[in-house]
């Protein structure tokens, strides 16, 4: 080790977090942001104090465990965002609740509704051709629905 810091001298740490912001760009999730932010933390303390290199080491590992513990949910917290449109990419979940004639009856408890120009597969109760039906879920690609008036 003493002489990977004799080569690099004081940008190791430096170097090092680069690497690691570079790492971040390429892998999902938000990880190696931590450990980048931990060896800047590193880089800055040896600027101020000389330490040995194990001394820098044990400082990296105990500031990245840190950054990661109290750094990852808040980030999280962060990413959840609220939506105009929370079904935007979940196009069969906006049907729950909505009312359709089946198209075809219900039968062993499979059968199809027409909502706009789609067919769609619904699971429930057996029930006869056109009887008005209320989506209640989903289950896959499929509605489930129960009779309604």
């Amino acid at each position: 080790m003493n002489e990977l810091l004799g080569i690099f001298g004081g940008w190791t740490w430096w170097i090092l977090a680069g690497v690691l912001l570079i790492f971040e760009l390429l892998a999902p999730g938000v990880f190696f942001m931590w450990l980048g932010a931990a060896a800047v933390a590193v880089a800055v303390i040896e600027l101020v104090i000389d330490m040995p290199w194990q001394m820098e080491i044990a400082i990296f590992a105990v500031l990245s465990v840190a950054f990661v513990v109290v750094g990852r949910p808040w980030v999280l917290k962060r990413q959840h965002v609220e939506s105009d449109q929370p079904h935007l990419n979940k196009r069969i979940n906006q049907y729950v609740g909505q009312r359709h004639i089946l198209v075809t009856p219900i039968v062993n408890g499979r059968g199809q509704i027409r909502i706009d120009d789609t067919m769609w597969d619904v699971i429930g109760p057996d029930l006869e051709k056109d009887s008005w039906v209320k989506v209640t879920g989903v289950d896959g690609l499929r509605l489930q629905v129960e009779a309604d008036g």
